[in-house]
């Protein structure tokens, strides 16, 4: 009975400290196979570069070193071919190919191990991982921004109303508007990019808190692995997940911004307001109402935001309370962040090619225009121009709106003697002013709706994506 105890024990990589064996159901709560195996090829990548510096410093055999790249070529190639068994009973990622490994090559496989610990192993895996997702997110955002661009300059002449409060405030034109998502994207990359700087620093090295006794070269596992720095203390270096912290706020954040575009292509869509239609691959209909026509893509995605944020909480929470070093708590942190990453990609590449597929319609956007005496900031600047103080232009042309709402028309559908009967500088020229396409017009500055700034705007926008992708 004591002989078939400790085989049972004995099938553990630290079972050796125990006398019994982990509970079935302790298996299941604790281990995370099924779920860190995506890092599998991460894991490898780092593995090879630490056996290679283990034979380079003499700490492991050429042989076996030789044995080890072998193996792990092999399980690379059953991972790739979904010919690899993952075991629960090993627990992670890391032990089911540790064990495959020993199988395959022997001893050599169990000197893997040395000079490091699965708390720094696990945290270089991790942030190649997202170093892989960073970049695969940036191309997925510089197509978003190329779709925007290319819608853009269809439209960098056609008037939209500009809403305040949801109310029409001033004409721009939808081209400008969707530049400002184009604006919010680039900072997005941004944010991206700064973040990828953090994550890329190796932990490897810092093995279960406090380094090795073995003479290790963390410099050149970095270089060989494209780390651009080494984590510095051992404790953070293990312990610590700000860096997918930081990563899961810039994932929010791009969530959010494509929630606020797809809160406004909800309402521009609905027969009530129809400024734009969407494509009908990206919509569906409804089991009972034969003509219903749905957004679901960007009302999912606004859904979906609300999930990334969970991610961000459960993150910010998981770490508020663990003291140094390493915890089993951390365990926690790669299903919110596989999450964040799950969505903000599949939001993403759904949404650079669903935006090629809107349609505008300039009618009812002109014909909104025409609803909220859009163009009463252009009356009061004009008077401001005639030498009428501001707030003075102002209450003025309050008065006038007011007479011309009792009367159920626009400003530019009162009389030149109505006009002047709020201010006698009102001459015949304020009917230009009184335009859509003079109030657009008359923006005429960087970062202003005019058309000839919009195209601006585009073209600049694309050089510097050109200038980057150099």
């Amino acid at each position: 009975m004591t002989e078939h105890l400790s085989e049972a024990v004995a099938t553990k990589a630290w079972s050796g400290r125990f006398s019994e064996p982990v509970s079935d159901l302790v298996k299941r709560y604790t281990a995370s196979v099924s779920f860190d195996q995506r890092m599998a090829h991460q894991d490898i990548r780092g593995s090879l570069a630490h056996a290679r510096m283990l034979a380079r410093q003499n700490i492991i055999s050429a042989a076996d070193f030789s044995a080890i790249e072998s193996g792990l070529a092999t399980i690379s190639s059953e991972i790739a071919r979904g010919e690899f068994v993952w075991n629960l009973d090993d627990e992670d990622v890391h032990l089911n190919i540790e064990k495959r490994l020993t199988a395959l090559v022997g001893d050599a496989g169990k000197r893997l191990h040395t000079g490091r610990s699965r708390n720094d192993q696990v945290a270089t895996d991790i942030r190649l991982w997202l170093r892989d997702e960073i970049d695969a997110i940036d191309a997925l955002l510089l197509a978003y921004q190329v779709a925007l661009l290319d819608l853009a300059g269809r439209h960098a002449e056609t008037p939209l109303p500009g809403f305040t409060h949801l109310q029409v405030a001033q004409p721009v034109t939808f081209g400008h508007h969707l530049l400002a998502y184009y604006e919010m994207a680039r900072r997005d990359r941004e944010r991206l990019s700064d973040c990828r700087h953090r994550v890329n620093r190796l932990p490897l090295g810092a093995a279960a808190l406090a380094g090795t006794s073995f003479p290790i070269d963390r410099e050149s596992v970095a270089a060989e692995l494209g780390f651009e720095a080494i984590c510095e203390n051992s404790l953070d270096a293990v312990s610590d997940r700000d860096f997918a912290i930081e990563f899961t706020a810039a994932a929010a954040l791009i969530m959010l911004h494509i929630s606020r575009f797809s809160e406004e292509l909800v309402l521009w869509m609905s027969p009530r307001v129809g400024f734009i239609d969407i494509a009908d691959r990206f919509c569906t209909g409804s089991s009972i109402m034969p003509q219903k026509k749905n957004p679901d893509v960007p009302e999912l995605a606004r859904g979906k935001t609300g999930r990334v944020f969970g991610d961000l909480m459960g993150l910010l929470t998981l770490m508020k309370g663990q003291p140094l070093a390493y915890n089993k708590d951390n365990q926690e942190d790669k299903e919110p962040l596989f999450d964040s990453v799950d969505t903000v990609r599949d939001t993403l590449r759904i949404f650079a090619e669903m935006v090629p597929g809107i349609s505008v319609k300039p009618d009812a956007m002109l014909a909104a225009l025409g609803q909220g005496f859009a163009t009463a900031t252009d009356l009061a600047d004009y008077l401001v121009k005639k030498g009428l103080p501001f707030r003075d232009a102002h209450e003025a042309v309050a008065r006038a709106v007011r007479a011309a709402d009792a009367h159920g028309c626009d400003l530019a559908n009162l009389s030149l003697g109505e006009l002047q009967a709020y201010s006698a500088l009102i001459d015949e020229d304020v009917f230009a002013v009184l335009t859509v396409e003079g109030s657009l017009a008359a923006r005429d500055h960087i970062g202003g709706t005019a058309p000839a700034q919009v195209r601006s705007a585009i073209a600049r926008a694309r050089a510097a994506l050109q200038s980057a992708a150099d």
